[in-house]
């Protein structure tokens, strides 16, 4: 079974080209291991050494040296769009707050559908449309990015918050 054990971003990986291709969801592509199915019906072991986030275009490198780019697949998102951009840049204040993870677009935000989170949107005011989409969430300050080659980020990170949230609140960065 071919092993994938590094990422080449989308930005580096020039005119390479793939020999499958595997499409998959915001969760999938934020777990470093596992297996996945190509379309091609390959199975492919994620063994990746450094943490990566994996996004659309991004090259999956096999031990045998050949690449299987990645495609993020449609999901049931919410669009979210604010009365003007102040009430945007408000709502997105909120939604990082809260550690929700979101993609930003022109004047408008994306994030995965959740009742607690339409809850929260419509209390501020926000216009929400249910959509399928592929999601390619910002990355944060800690978020690992994809590279071809390894490295590690260490964080101490402490902090408390004076404010109710919608999840449990915990924090692993590296």
């Amino acid at each position: 079974m071919p092993r994938a054990t590094n990422v080449i971003a989308a930005q580096e990986r020039g005119s390479q080209t793939a020999a499958d291709t595997v499409i998959l969801d915001y969760a999938r592509r934020s777990a470093g291991n596992g297996m996945v199915v190509s379309v091609k019906g390959q199975s492919i072991e994620l063994d990746l050494h450094a943490a990566a986030r994996l996004r659309t275009d991004d090259l999956l490198l096999l031990e045998d040296g050949s690449h299987v780019e990645v495609v993020a697949a449609a999901e049931p998102l919410i669009e979210v769009r604010g009365a003007d951009l102040a009430a945007l840049a408000r709502i997105a204040w909120h939604l990082g707050d809260r550690h929700i993870a979101a993609q930003l677009l022109p004047k408008r935000i994306r994030v995965l559908r959740n009742p607690d989170v339409e809850k929260l949107l419509g209390a501020l005011g926000a216009k929400v449309t249910a959509i399928e989409a592929p999601f390619e969430p910002e990355g944060g300050a800690y978020a690992p990015q994809a590279s071809a080659h390894d490295h590690h980020h260490s964080h101490d990170h402490d902090h408390s918050h004076d404010h109710a949230h919608l999840h449990d609140h915990k924090h692993h960065h590296d």
